[in-house]
């Protein structure tokens, strides 16, 4: 997904005049052609991730399209009170791209994990936020952003679903059945594998925010699951509004709150945190009953 962001916003910069670019040292080597072919609408800050979003809010001022880039920590965490104040109070829009995701740089440890970052973003108004399951989902995410001056979230990780859905803004139903159980990006597989053999409804969203509610109230009748890669419960509040009259029960499965302190692999992370296949299957058994 990585290099995927880099070449499209490479060809953005190449293509409109627009679109700028903020970075603070993270992927600046991978951006180098651009960095030196764009002097004026690509620029490198250094370590200083309150800055990045500080000048992309006087670029956007300016009427330029900022895309901001670092690891999930740096760029959501690190500047939140530079997001909340130099983007949105002053109502300007900007793109932030995020690598790392909550923990894909678990050999780096937990400085460069980023679980709660979706719902540091829904403390604020406004945000779109965009979780590609695939790296071919990024592009059109990418170009559809320039078009506009929203402010706009990418969460990019490494761990990929075998296909890409790239219409999958709105809920897209992969598996037709009883309780719905619905994944978010790179959840997908893992929620597929899991649900192989029960009777559930499985629909997928690349784009959690603003959340497809319609299609939430439609396809859920008594029991809903929601898989997200980030801190459980983040969209908890989200359903508990979309579903308002409707009486059901729900399940909302992601990265605890405790602290994995080992190292490993984003892999060991998603065991750890029960979100590979076995921790999926033996949840959704314990929530909808083992027949199910």
């Amino acid at each position: 997904m990585r290099e995927t962001f880099i070449a499209t916003t490479t060809a953005l910069l190449d293509e409109d005049p627009r679109t700028a670019l903020v970075l603070a040292d993270i992927s600046a080597d991978a951006f180098g052609p651009a960095l030196r072919r764009h002097p004026d609408r690509a620029l490198n800050v250094g370590i200083r991730e309150q800055l990045m979003v500080g000048v992309a809010g006087g670029l956007a001022l300016t009427g330029m399209r900022p895309y901001l880039h670092s690891y999930a920590p740096f760029l959501i965490d690190r500047a939140y009170e530079q997001i909340k104040l130099d983007l949105g109070h002053q109502d300007t829009g900007a793109v932030l791209v995020s690598i790392g995701g909550s923990y894909d740089a678990a050999g780096a440890g937990y400085t460069h994990q980023s679980p709660g970052d979706v719902a540091l973003l829904d403390t604020l108004d406004g945000w779109t936020v965009q979780v590609p399951g695939h790296r071919d989902e990024v592009p059109a995410m990418l170009r559809a952003a320039a078009r506009h001056d929203d402010r706009v979230y990418l969460r990019l990780v490494e761990q990929e679903n075998s296909r890409a859905y790239p219409d999958a803004g709105k809920l897209r139903v992969l598996k037709r059945g009883g309780p719905l159980v619905l994944a978010v990006g790179p959840m997908l597989d893992p929620v597929l594998a899991a649900t192989r053999d029960m009777d559930v409804t499985v629909a997928y969203t690349n784009t959690p925010r603003p959340l497809d509610t319609e299609g939430l109230r439609l396809l859920t009748e008594a029991e809903v699951v929601v898989v997200e890669p980030y801190l459980a419960g983040t969209s908890a509040r989200l359903v508990s509004e979309a579903l308002n009259g409707l009486p059901h029960r729900s399940l909302h499965l992601g990265v605890g709150r405790a602290e994995v302190r080992n190292y490993g692999t984003w892999r060991d992370h998603a065991r750890v945190h029960g979100l590979d296949e076995a921790g999926l299957r033996r949840s959704l058994q314990d929530f909808l009953g083992t027949g199910a």
